[in-house]
């Protein structure tokens, strides 16, 4: 896999990660890559939370793939914590690379790090690929997810 670096997101990855976000019939439809200021704008406000970890994984100089993992504390399960993973994007050019589990195993390491008892995301009903690939790595489709949008 070469040289990779997992590490936190800065101000001047916002384009490539943006441009990941942008880069699918989804993403296309919700994304807007031409005015990064609101990217921006979350960025900074993700930074100053210490629950909130956006990295990004980086080769050769270049942003390859990004991931969001926020830390919830909780009271269920006996008072667990659980981790969300959010976002996860790999650039197109290495897609089946072994980059996604990469970046999932990060996460992974890094909710138990966190003495997380539980790991959970959600992918859209379309994103059949994405659900093949996080089965292979040991999640399990357990819910049913509702949205509102506000």
């Amino acid at each position: 896999m070469g040289d990779l670096e997992i590490r936190p997101a800065v101000a001047e990855d916002v384009p490539a990660i943006v441009g990941m976000l942008a880069d699918d019939p989804l993403g296309a439809q919700r994304e807007s890559p031409d005015d990064l200021t609101p990217y921006l704008a979350a960025l900074e406000r993700l930074q100053g939370d210490p629950h909130q970890h956006v990295v990004v994984a980086v080769r050769e100089g270049r942003v390859v793939g990004t991931l969001q993992l926020t830390i919830v504390p909780g009271l269920s399960r006996r008072g667990a914590t659980r981790s969300i993973i959010e976002g996860v994007r790999i650039h197109a050019d290495e897609r089946g690379s072994g980059l996604g589990t990469r970046l999932i195993e990060w996460a992974v390491d890094e909710s138990r790090r966190q003495e997380c008892h539980l790991v959970q995301l959600t992918s859209d009903k379309t994103r059949t690929d994405a659900h093949r690939f996080y089965e292979r790595l040991g999640f399990t489709a357990s819910h049913t997810g509702f949205k509102l949008q506000l």
